[in-house]
């Protein structure tokens, strides 16, 4: 077994340069941030549509019972999610970024179109576990295709931009909430799903321009014959299993297990937090005579504009700063952020102004995945990697938006179960520090 990270040959950035030509690397970053802009939308849209989804399927459930079920919901979609993107990511490196992208989209499309026609709240919780399933493969094979595609000078800058894909899904369909809510009121939910399909099957078409990663072609040819050479033959399929090859060295081990922490925390403060602060805009809103639910769609605007800010400039920061500098800042950001937007937000124009900040440093910082995790993990185990640390993080968070709907309806007020989610990120920073730096640096081969 060669060592994961020790011995690991870096290309040069002339030679990926070269070995990648300009129209390839832009189908791969436009089709790859195109599929995260969508599952950004379709994930988002229950985050919107939640209340008003479960108020109209629980006829004569109290508030309380209500927003349960919505932190069920997301529960169980985080938990679809970690699952079928830890199975997703390692086929992925067996049979290529394109082919399980386009399964992805296919998957997520139908059963979300299936979600607009729920007919009762346990339906709608058991379809978002479904569409999760197919959601969690999206993320890694996109990751794995444009850093495979882009240059060492450019690789964290295409990734941070791809990551904004998830963002503009939000901002997508926030302001798709508040055009259609007017008009359809009651029915808008089940519009707001049925819309997500459209734009996922377009992209199928755009899939089919879209070539398979030649680095990735090169490391499965050298995985056959390196098989070929096991002897006996049983141990063929199991020395060359992904997940075994990735835990089969110290240097790798140590970067997945402290990668994972980080991400589960990243996770966690992001669901718990955004799970809390639409009820607080709500409440806010209520107070001072206002529609609640408009109020809590435009915070949701707004906090996505903060998280727009976020992806966008992670790659610049990352770049003039270090991968391990740019974390800690968000890290940072993110622990001080919450306190300040739940404790301070009194009013509506306080609680949009924090609402920016809080969206910078919690759903903007998860740009630091896409960024970090490839250039940790070599090809033949890239998505493996990458795609369980991000969606075991999720398996190991999902508990968090019940959690924190849980500590709300029993205290009334959102700030200390926000707060205590928040600390968390001190174990985060604390981690960061046995981690390598990796700017500079091309792809581990």
């Amino acid at each position: 077994m060669q060592p994961m990270e020790g011995s690991a040959k870096f290309g040069s950035e002339t030679a990926e340069a070269a070995f990648f030509s300009v129209p390839v690397r832009r189908r791969a970053w436009v089709s790859s941030f195109l599929g995260w802009m969508f599952d950004g939308y379709e994930t988002s849209t229950l985050i919107l549509v939640g209340f008003s989804a479960m108020a109209s399927l629980l006829h004569g459930a109290s508030q309380a019972d209500i927003q349960l079920a919505v932190g069920k919901a997301m529960s169980s979609t985080l938990l679809g999610w970690a699952i079928g993107g830890m199975i997703g990511s390692i086929l992925a490196d067996y049979v290529g970024r394109k082919r399980m992208l386009t399964v992805a989209i296919a998957g997520y499309s139908l059963f979300t179109g299936l979600t607009a026609l729920s007919t009762s709240a346990e339906a709608l919780i058991a379809l978002r576990f479904v569409t999760g399933l197919f959601l969690g493969s999206e993320w890694s094979t996109g990751t794995a295709l444009v850093a495979e595609t882009w240059p060492t000078s450019k690789r964290a800058k295409a990734l941070g931009m791809m990551q904004s894909g998830y963002g503009f899904g939000f901002l997508l369909a926030s302001v798709t909430w508040l055009a259609t809510l007017p008009l359809l009121a009651g029915s808008a939910w089940r519009w707001m799903f049925a819309v997500g399909v459209l734009p996922a099957l377009i992209l199928l078409m755009v899939r089919r321009s879209m070539p398979e990663s030649d680095v990735w072609r090169k490391s499965r040819d050298a995985r056959v014959n390196r098989a070929k050479q096991l002897t006996p033959r049983r141990f063929r399929a199991i020395e060359n299993f992904t997940v075994f090859m990735m835990l089969s060295d110290r240097a790798s081990r140590r970067n997945v297990f402290c990668t994972l922490l980080m991400t589960t925390i990243t996770v966690a403060v992001f669901y718990g937090t955004s799970t809390l602060l639409y009820p607080l805009v709500s409440s806010i809103a209520l107070r001072h005579g206002l529609d609640a639910q408009k109020w809590s769609t435009v915070a949701a605007v707004v906090f996505n504009v903060g998280a727009l800010a976020g992806y966008i400039s992670a790659g610049f920061i990352a770049e003039a700063l270090g991968r391990k500098r740019y974390m800690a800042l968000t890290f940072l950001g993110g622990l001080f952020a919450t306190p300040l937007a739940f404790a301070w937000g009194h009013s509506l124009p306080a609680v949009m102004i924090a609402s920016v900040v809080l969206g910078f440093f919690t759903l903007g910082s998860f740009s630091w995945l896409p960024i970090y995790l490839p250039e940790l993990f070599q090809t033949s185990i890239r998505a493996t990697a990458s795609g369980l640390v991000f969606n075991f993080g999720r398996l190991l968070a999902f508990p968090i938006p019940f959690y924190a709907a849980s500590m709300m309806a029993a205290h009334g007020d959102p700030t200390l179960a926000a707060c205590l989610i928040a600390l968390l990120l001190i174990l985060s920073l604390a981690v960061l520090c046995v981690l390598p730096e990796t700017k500079g640096k091309g792809l581990p081969e």
